[in-house]
């Protein structure tokens, strides 16, 4: 599947905002902050815009496909970027030590990449038909 730019916005926030929300309501109770919601909300906000380059860039491939490392690479620097931008901007004070910030966006972006590479083919065959597009 191909997902389209609309595609991609529907399936990140729905990925985001069920099982990212359910690890990241985990990570809020263990340190105590909303921290880990705003940093969730952070990666859903970017990710949009990150999309948009993506989606460009796929274009340009021979095959218009997004390989799984590529998705890697991209999750990787997805993630050193919402850290540099935390760290950089001061709000260091507010977040989880470092360790736990990147326990709970790896395990965000690994639940997240396997749902969407297993559970949303298998249970909503339209979804990888229609470009990751739900509406």
């Amino acid at each position: 599947m191909t997902p389209t730019l609309f595609g991609r916005w529907q399936s990140r926030l729905f990925l985001l905002g069920t099982l990212g929300l359910l690890i990241t309501i985990f990570f809020a109770l263990l340190s105590r902050s909303i921290a880990p919601l705003l940093i969730l909300g952070l990666v859903m906000g970017l990710g949009l815009g990150w999309d948009v380059l993506y989606s460009r860039w796929q274009k340009r491939r021979w095959d218009h496909d997004w390989p799984p490392l590529l998705q890697f690479a991209a999750g990787t620097f997805e993630g050193l970027f919402v850290y540099g931008l935390l760290y950089g901007l001061n709000l260091s004070n507010n977040l989880p030590p470092t360790p736990l910030f990147w326990l709970h966006y790896s395990l965000v972006w690994l639940f997240t990449f396997a749902a969407s590479q297993s559970f949303m083919r298998l249970y909503f065959p339209r979804w990888r038909y229609r470009g990751g597009q739900w509406l």
